[in-house]
């Protein structure tokens, strides 16, 4: 049985890094006020949720179900770490991959209602064990949406793994199995998390200006 990891704790007076010490896309570099999770950061934190996964859930078969389009840098790297532990260690995971998106923002707000793509192909989850992951979880209440989901389909096994957690005012309690980061109420883009579609192609997890906010609004 898996326990609740709790994360690297990003406090909220964290000051980041200034963006001219990292690579940042020339395109973006008037709309990010400071880098706060670097590339390299995530990836060794990816690393030790894979091998914290194969450990608690090694010799079970395991579908991974990406939460698109916010989550699948964060599930590729996570299934490279996983496939590269299979490959040497006692215990392995053998692993299938799906694929769900679900919708929840406009501009920099949640909405209060969590709009659901592919989700009549939950039903083939019917008795399999699953790993959901998700790149940020922040009110909790898109994932409990697609927990109470998933209940309806009896699978084996359920477990969650977000690489954020927001700690906001507005959550409902919620916690994933297995967690990256718990970060402060701030918007975050970079590393596949986007305000409006932009900001996916950014490799390190920043905070979004106020005038990068008004730039992309639709």
């Amino acid at each position: 049985m898996c326990s609740n990891y709790l994360g690297q704790i990003i406090p909220d007076d964290e000051k980041g890094y200034e963006l001219d010490l990292f690579c940042v896309p020339k395109h973006y570099e008037e709309d990010l006020d400071r880098v706060i999770i670097p590339h390299g950061l995530i990836m060794d934190r990816t690393e030790r949720l894979a091998r914290d996964i194969v450990r608690d859930m090694g010799g079970h078969h395991i579908v991974a179900l990406c939460v698109l389009k916010g989550g699948y840098k964060f599930f590729s790297d996570l299934l490279d770490y996983i496939k590269a532990l299979n490959q040497n260690c006692d215990k392995s995971v053998p692993l299938t991959v799906d694929f769900i998106r679900l919708k929840s923002y406009c501009n920099d707000q949640s909405t209060n209602s969590v709009k659901v793509i592919g989700g009549d192909e939950l039903s083939t989850l019917t008795g399999k064990n699953v790993l959901i992951v998700e790149d940020i979880v922040e009110t909790g209440r898109t994932m409990e949406t697609l927990l109470s989901l998933l209940s309806e389909c009896n699978p084996k096994m359920v477990k969650v793994v977000s690489l954020l957690v927001k700690r906001t005012p507005r959550g409902s309690g919620y916690r994933p199995d297995y967690m990256g980061f718990e970060v402060p109420d701030w918007f975050l883009v970079g590393y596949a998390l986007d305000y409006n579609e932009y900001f996916r192609d950014l490799g390190h997890i920043c905070i979004l200006n106020e005038k990068a906010k008004v730039k992309y609004k639709v």
